[in-house]
């Protein structure tokens, strides 16, 4: 039996065969992230505990730091040369600071880079490069449903005439489901709202401040002074005082409708 292929003359069907698999499989291996998952796995911890309170826990960009899978730095990035010259000397006039090897050792920062890199290839590879959500996306849900969900458990601290009028002509789609469940993203610095934070160092010491970032691996606050501080929490006791607590907790009870059906509630406070 003979294959055609437009283009080419009659082969044997093994010879096809052997050609159409080299093909698939050099086609497989471009798709396949640049770096071995289980080192790039070591890297996402990594990276969450030094530069994911600037840099996004996902490279994507934070409030504080800049877009690393978009970054023209990473693309001309070849086996960490360029990443590794930044993180050990930072970037002057900027919130980039040095980061010594007795913070983030060699090793980590030979995961660091596969994380980073395999994080480049994950959104370059999403369908049609789309990273952004448009608010049709997310306002789906029964806004009947949400007012009742909002008086049942929102009013201790809310009301729709009050802090909350006019919030659906301020904010759509993503940004309103993010700032509905986490408005700790949004503050930043001492104010009425800001939770405040009191770590204790393994020498007794107290530090107090405005708190900046915190997830499994960090905690971070701001000194009255603006200074800015961060440790890792196996490294230390950390108390908050959060006056936004209760949309933390308030996770724990929203099913995915109960969140749809809430953000339409709001998006008619208009």
């Amino acid at each position: 039996m003979n294959v055609h292929i437009k283009g080419l003359t009659s082969l044997p069907a093994a010879i096809f065969a052997l050609l159409f698999s080299s093909l698939a499989a050099a086609a497989a291996q471009e798709e396949a992230p640049p770096y071995p998952p289980e080192l790039a796995a070591q890297g996402e911890a990594r990276f969450a505990a030094a530069c994911g309170f600037c840099h996004g826990r996902d490279a994507a960009g934070g409030s504080r730091g800049h877009d690393l899978v978009r970054s023209e730095l990473v693309a001309d990035d070849d086996n960490g040369d360029l990443i590794a010259e930044v993180v050990r000397n930072g970037r002057p006039n900027t919130e980039m600071v040095a980061f010594s090897t007795s913070v983030v050792s060699a090793d980590d920062l030979e995961a660091i880079v596969a994380f980073i890199h395999n994080q480049r290839h994950l959104f370059a590879t999403l369908e049609g490069g789309r990273r952004s959500v448009l608010p049709e996306d997310v306002a789906i849900g029964d806004a009947d449903a949400g007012e009742q969900y909002f008086d049942d458990h929102c009013t201790a601290c809310h009301a729709a005439n009050r802090d909350l009028a006019g919030i659906g002509s301020r904010m759509q789609g993503l940004q309103l489901m993010m700032r509905m469940l986490n408005p700790r993203a949004d503050r930043r610095g001492p104010s009425p709202s800001a939770a405040m934070v009191t770590v204790t160092e393994a020498n007794g010491q107290r530090i107090s401040g405005a708190l900046e970032y915190q997830d499994e691996f960090t905690i971070a606050l701001t000194l009255p002074n603006g200074r800015y501080r961060s440790w890792q929490t196996t490294d230390v006791d950390v108390s908050i005082e959060d006056p936004l607590q209760a949309h933390v907790d308030q996770l724990d009870r929203y099913t995915d409708a109960d969140m749809h059906n809430v953000l339409a509630y709001l998006l008619t406070l208009q």
